[in-house]
Formats: structure tokens, C-alpha cells, sequence
């Protein structure tokens, strides 16, 4: 079921519109939502379990996705929003996506619409999908799926994504150590036509390059923001 959402935009639409998201039985989360001019996309930019929606690289992304005509909703599950450490259960995750992709779909109707996001944030998002489709949502894409704790390589956290039925794009680091390549690719493969991967050279699961390889994260971003933007394109 869909969860009601309580929206409040400013008629300004500043460069980062503070929403208030309607978790039901939850309470209220802080969102900020990036529309560029000319918008062509939306993007539900779901967080990582220990850094919340302010994290430098999310706001980033925002950023340079902004200048490539990407509007995104970025949000806080409702433990960040307490100031809490310990993470909701899955059910209270699950929910707060919805509340998310329900208010991105009312502030920016037309757009096509996806979600997915960060490491922990990105899980949570085809968790939700599995479950229940997100309305409106035509693709997920990760950004680092985490698909197993670093030091214990499996595929476990990856069964829900079976019955996902939409496609789905996984960019990761070559150096991700909660994604092995040995145990990513497999799944990947499993998934068929419905799931793209996309490795990013030398990265770890932050998206980090070692300085020796010659490439500097803003140089390996801009690649792995221009593969994301044109995989959304060829849903439109």
C-alpha cells in the first residue's frame, strides 16, 4: 500500500527545496529536493545507512546530475532524522521510500521517474520494489549495492532481486569490498535483461580511486553520472 504523504514545497523552488516527508506511524523526515531548469528526469536519491542525505557525495551527485538536467529527491530514513545510530527495521525503510518516490511524483508529474541510491539506501529502495512496485517508478539504479558485509563475500542480500521486475542499473567499484566482482557478476547475470553493471575502474564502495591510478574521483564521477543519466534516458 502507498503511503500517505504530506508535502510542503515552496512556491520559490530554491536550488535545494526543503520537503517534509509523512512516514505513516513514523513521524516526519527532512528531504531536499534539486529540480534544474529543464528537467528531463527525476531521481529518488535514497541515502546510505551511516552518513543521511547531507553526505558530501550525495550532494554532489545532486549537483552535477542538476547540470545535466536531473532533478533528485535526496531524504532521511526516520533513525537519521532522530539523530539515532541504530537503523529502522526494513518495514519503516520501506515506507519512507514510498513517502519519497510519492512526493517527487507530485512535485514533478511528467517526469519519468526512478529511484534506487546509495549503498544501504539503494537496498532498501528494491526491497520496497520487490515487495510492492513503487508507482511510477521505471528503473532502479544503485549507486554501490551493497551486497555483502566487507570480509564476507555472498549473494543473500541479493535474492529479493528476483522479483524485482523493472530494470535495474548497478554501479559499482572494481574495488568495492561489499560487492566482489565473483559474486556480483553472477547475479547480475541471473537478472538477465532486467539488470546493466557497471564498473567503475579502481574504485572502492565510496567511489574512491587510489592516486596512483592516475584518475581523480571527480574525473571517474563524471563517467559513472554520464552512464547513470544515459541508462534513465533509454527508459524515458
Amino acid at each position: 500500500m502507498t503511503a500517505d504523504v504530506s508535502l510542503e514545497l515552496p512556491a520559490s523552488r530554491p536550488r535545494d527545496a526543503p520537503l517534509s516527508l509523512e512516514v505513516p506511524g513514523h513521524g516526519t523526515v527532512s528531504a531536499r529536493l534539486r529540480v534544474p531548469s529543464a528537467a528531463r528526469l527525476a531521481y529518488v536519491l535514497a541515502p546510505g545507512a551511516g552518513a543521511g542525505m547531507e553526505h558530501p557525495l550525495l550532494r554532489t551527485v545532486a549537483d552535477e546530475l542538476a547540470a545535466r538536467h536531473v532533478a533528485t529527491l535526496r531524504f532521511q530514513f526516520p533513525y537519521r532524522e532522530r539523530g539515532a545510530r541504530r537503523i529502522d527495521p526494513p518495514a519503516v525503510c520501506h515506507a519512507t521510500v514510498r513517502a519519497a518516490v510519492a512526493a517527487t511524483a507530485r512535485a514533478l508529474p511528467g517526469l519519468p521517474l526512478f529511484a534506487g541510491g546509495r549503498s544501504f539506501g539503494g537496498r532498501m529502495s528494491s526491497q520496497a520494489q520487490a515487495l510492492e512496485p513503487l508507482p511510477g517508478v521505471r528503473g532502479l539504479a544503485f549507486l554501490g549495492f551493497p551486497l555483502h558485509p566487507a570480509g564476507q563475500p555472498g549473494a543473500a542480500r541479493a535474492a529479493h532481486l528476483e522479483q524485482v521486475q523493472i530494470p535495474m542499473l548497478f554501479i559499482q567499484g572494481e574495488r568495492d569490498a561489499l560487492a566482489r566482482p565473483a559474486w556480483l557478476v553472477p547475479v547480475v547475470q541471473r537478472l538477465g535483461s532486467r539488470a546493466t553493471l557497471s564498473w567503475v575502474p579502481q574504485a572502492d564502495h565510496g567511489f574512491h580511486a587510489p592516486a596512483r591510478g592516475g584518475r581523480a574521483d571527480s574525473e571517474l564521477r563524471a563517467v559513472w553520472l554520464t552512464t547513470l543519466v544515459a541508462w534513465m534516458e533509454g527508459l524515458r
